[in-house]
């Protein structure tokens, strides 16, 4: 279902979607579909200095500091979903993974796999979608590619984006720097994408909608950063969720972690719908949520700058590394029991990425 009306696109689209309704298999690299693709819509709307070169590969210009890169593929189904689409996840998700590395986003590729028949104002409503995620996030699209494959074997469409961004010289967060002490902060409510996918796929009807939270991280993360935080680790909540994000930071650091499940923000919609559908909230993927580990020191003053922001202004203290005793996660429940908080086996939602 694409949920808003087409005529908007027919209107605005440089491809003629009289002449091409359906994207039709081009054979070779030279269709005249595929060439008008480039030509009048990927180029148009991706318009930078670096794309216009319209070279084999982008000239990056050599930027101060180092550099981290990043890749992913999105496979998302269906296409459209509350919130958000293939486009805009697949734009989010590559800067949100280069802002947990500390790292400025500022380059992306994109390709993209194409199923014959795909309807061409859903191709173009997913490219504006990606525009507008890249504008919002500051980075520009600098090379890609496209092609299209027989009717029955992709699935609609996929996309692959790979990302560029800078880390200043003095700046390293990873794992390895999470010490005992450390505060933990959330930047929001958990569950609203992997339900917001669950919904849409399968038509459940609650009693509002649920939107999925993906959005670019960069601004929040930057203004913990550019005011002089001590961050010592950033990870977003993607595959797995909260819990196994701890799970995974406990492990590589070493330290033990505890955090308060009264202190962990699901709305009631949420909670209901994972309820209903046998899932636990702590494991169901966000795209527009990250945990901090920050020095106990400027934990106070971290939550401000979070909360100051529309994005992050749900943004709560979930708990502390404790000690180096073990590489657990343990959980205070609502009742006031301590439980081990571990790695889900197997994939709870696929396809929601």
């Amino acid at each position: 279902m694409i949920p808003s009306p087409l005529n908007d696109f027919e209107l605005t689209c440089p491809v003629p979607i009289s002449d091409y309704p359906v994207v039709l298999l081009a054979h070779g690299g030279g269709g005249t579909l595929t060439h008008q693709l480039i030509e009048r819509m990927f180029l148009p709307t991706f318009k930078n200095p670096l794309l216009e070169a319209r070279h084999d590969g982008a000239l990056l210009p050599a930027q101060p500091g180092k550099c981290a890169f990043t890749t992913d593929s999105y496979v998302v189904k269906p296409l459209f979903f509350p919130g958000g689409d293939i486009g805009k996840l697949a734009v989010c998700g590559t800067v949100n993974d280069l802002a947990m590395c500390g790292a400025r986003p500022a380059f992306l590729s994109a390709a993209f796999i194409i199923e014959e028949g795909l309807p061409m104002a859903m191709l173009w409503q997913v490219v504006l979608s990606m525009q507008a995620a890249a504008q919002q996030a500051g980075v520009q699209i600098v090379t890609g590619d496209t092609k299209v494959v027989d009717r029955g074997k992709g699935d609609q469409l996929f996309i692959t984006t790979a990302g560029v961004g800078i880390i200043a010289p003095e700046q390293v967060i990873s794992p390895q720097r999470v010490q005992p002490g450390d505060a933990i902060l959330l930047s929001g409510d958990l569950g609203r994408h992997g339900m917001a996918i669950m919904a849409a796929r399968e038509g459940l009807d609650f009693e509002s909608v649920i939107e999925s939270d993906c959005a670019p991280l960069t601004d929040l993360v930057f203004s913990l950063l550019d005011a002089g935080i001590e961050v010592h680790c950033l990870r977003d909540l993607t595959r797995g969720g909260l819990a196994s994000a701890l799970v995974e930071i406990a492990r590589s650091s070493g330290h033990h972690i505890h955090v308060d499940e009264k202190a962990i923000p699901v709305r009631e919609d949420v909670r209901g719908a994972c309820e209903i559908l046998g899932l636990d909230p702590l494991y169901v993927a966000n795209e527009g949520r990250f945990v901090a580990f920050v020095a106990a020191s400027d934990a106070e003053r971290a939550l401000a700058i979070l909360r100051a922001q529309q994005a992050g202004d749900a943004a709560v203290i979930i708990g502390q590394v404790q000690s180096t005793r073990d590489h657990s996660v343990t959980m205070r429940s609502v009742i006031g029991a301590n439980r081990i908080v571990d790695m889900i086996s197997g994939e709870q939602l696929p396809r929601i990425c």
